[in-house]
């Protein structure tokens, strides 16, 4: 890895007060995040879709007739609450314009140009491709609809008093509700059109440069300096999505977070990374602030919807694992490192990279161990993915205890969505929802670390350690990031459900904040493959015991969490697990 103070200088020591504050990174990670929250606060919620209200009103005066005339969900509830689906930020003007202008690079097969570049011609030949699909799917759905009717009409005859009659309905409409979204996959492919992405990205260059071009300025850096190397890293982070978007990586789940490490790591241990790019090799400052958006996410009235069982198994599972993993490498494994023992621990139970990040901080361990433990989370989640849901379907394992076994344990939060989606609506609202759930950890997670390597490590190997040392030591982005949380649960309380879901969920979060983290997350990790040098990562993996302390702790984490998911849901909590 290369030497850190080449890169950048170092941050100005701790004094407290103003100083703290207005020079030092996690500071300045909390400080970005909330400026661009503001912003799409500001954007969004005087924007709400045409007659939101009225039109929430009406789809749930439906949902409540539904519910009356009948026991299931019938086609009316569910034609219901598609009409209040549809009500988001982000099918607005504004919200598309600000979708496509953050957007990464588009899908492709064969040709990487057409990740950001596509003519007419193209468009058209993939929509007359795509045609004959589509009403195929359309003709499927109608039929759907029509066989799902006549169930629904058949059990409505009768009282809805004959459940096997009802439960037929149940099956049809479940059917019915499959084949109509496999239909609106189809029709999404017949809508192409032309793009020319290099401007947008350009753009978005400029924006992502300038708004951490200020914080590095203020920390000490030159602006001018790292705005120059960051053209070079946010290039990577464009090729990193770029081959992530390619169709046979995204059917193997291969994402950019893989592909930025291994371009930035090729960069590094061939050609060496440049000089000039250094001051923008800010690994912690960009992840930092992507967490603080990303607590914008973590709403604690989702996570209350989920219940107790949710709550049990991201909760009680968690800092079991990562004690006994940790207890393991110190015991039998002799891992010559505690930071990289806790900082792998750390990744295999919380959340991988965001709690790999806060925990390395809070120990303070070093960069390559910090790499090291990222990129043992990134191998074993895109196994996890793919394996995973596979192995759900061949023995038969319901959605609900599938999604809170994936939810728990595969590390990435936007590979628990795809992984939770392949087996179906039940599963990914579980999986995300205990995922959302854990990642609530980070914060304690990172706090606690600190407070045992200051009052125990640390003194067991004779070091001089204060209280005050606790909260220096202490991540302070973290902060940021469980006050976006509250402010943000507070918000989507006061607005209800409905108006949350249009002006938040489908407005901060999906047309704002989300998108920006993803940019800063990858460009995190082409930062930590820019600063990764093979022989300083040797050492590490001698006599393999990073790798097997997190096979180990990840294995223990897959049982555990079954064993968890299956007591809450299905034994102690039943009757919360029946209205999911």
């Amino acid at each position: 890895m290369a030497d850190e103070s080449r890169k950048h200088p170092p941050e100005p020591p701790a004094h407290g007060g103003w100083s703290e504050l207005l020079h030092t990174e996690d500071y300045w990670s909390i400080w970005l995040g909330l400026a661009l929250i503001v912003a799409a606060l500001v954007v969004y919620l005087p924007r709400p879709p045409t007659d939101l209200q009225a039109k929430i009103d009406t789809a749930n005066t439906g949902l409540a007739e539904a519910e009356a005339s009948a026991p299931i969900k019938t086609i009316a509830w569910y034609d219901a609450l598609d009409a209040k689906s549809k009500l988001k930020c982000t099918s607005e003007s504004c919200g598309k314009s600000l979708t496509r202008f953050f957007a990464k690079p588009h899908g492709w097969d064969t040709n990487p140009l057409h990740a950001v570049v596509s003519g007419e011609e193209r468009a058209e030949a993939l929509k007359a491709a795509a045609e004959p699909g589509h009403a195929i799917k359309r003709e499927a759905a109608a039929t759907a609809y029509s066989v799902a009717m006549a169930a629904e009409t058949a059990a409505r005859a009768a009282g809805f008093a004959d459940e096997t009659l009802n439960a037929a309905a149940e099956d049809e409409i479940d059917a019915w509700r499959a084949a109509n979204a496999a239909e609106s996959r189809a029709k999404k492919k017949t809508r192409v059109a032309a793009y020319n992405q290099l401007l947008n990205l350009a753009g978005v260059c400029m924006v992502l440069a300038l708004v951490f071009g200020v914080g590095v300025r203020a920390m000490g850096g030159s602006f001018r300096r790292f705005c120059l190397g960051f053209v070079f890293v946010f290039a990577v982070a464009v090729l990193s999505y770029m081959a992530a978007q390619q169709s046979l990586m995204k059917e193997y789940g291969i994402g950019y977070a893989a592909w930025a490490i291994l371009f930035g790591m090729i960069i590094s241990n061939t050609v060496g990374t440049p000089r000039w790019v250094e001051p923008a090799v800010r690994t912690e400052y960009f992840i930092k602030t992507g967490l603080v958006l990303l607590g914008a996410e973590i709403l604690f009235g989702k996570i209350i919807t989920i219940g107790i069982p949710g709550i049990f198994v991201a909760w009680l599972v968690t800092p079991t694992v990562l004690i006994v993993g940790f207890w393991l490498g110190n015991r039998y494994l002799k891992m010559p490192s505690k930071t990289l023992n806790v900082t792998i621990c750390a990744a295999a139970s919380v959340c991988g990279v965001s709690a790999a990040i806060a925990t390395a901080a809070a120990c303070r361990a070093k960069k390559e161990e910090l790499t090291l433990a990222v990129g043992l989370s990134l191998i074993f989640t895109a196994l996890m993915m793919i394996g995973m849901p596979a192995f759900i379907k061949a023995v038969g394992m319901g959605e609900i205890l599938g999604g809170a076994w994936m939810g728990g344990t595969i590390d990435a939060t936007g590979a628990v969505a795809a992984a939770g989606a392949f087996l179906g609506d039940k599963a990914l609202y579980t999986s995300a929802t205990i995922k959302m759930i854990q990642n609530v950890m980070i914060g304690v997670v990172a706090f606690c670390v600190a407070l045992y390597w200051t009052m125990r490590v640390e003194r067991q190997a004779g070091a001089k350690v204060g209280a005050s040392e606790i909260w220096i030591r202490f991540p302070k982005f973290v902060l940021g990031f469980i006050g976006v949380s509250v402010i943000f649960s507070i918000i989507y309380q006061a607005m209800g459900a409905d108006v949350g879901y249009a002006l938040i969920d489908h407005g901060v979060i999906r047309g704002g904040t989300k998108l920006l983290r993803g940019w800063m997350f990858c460009l995190a990790f082409v930062s930590i493959g820019l600063a990764t040098n093979f022989r300083e990562l040797a050492h590490h993996f001698k006599g393999g015991k990073p790798l097997l302390l997190y096979a180990f702790t990840q294995g223990f984490n897959l049982l555990l969490t079954l064993f968890i998911a299956w007591l809450s849901f299905f034994v102690v909590f039943p009757h919360i697990t029946e209205k999911i």
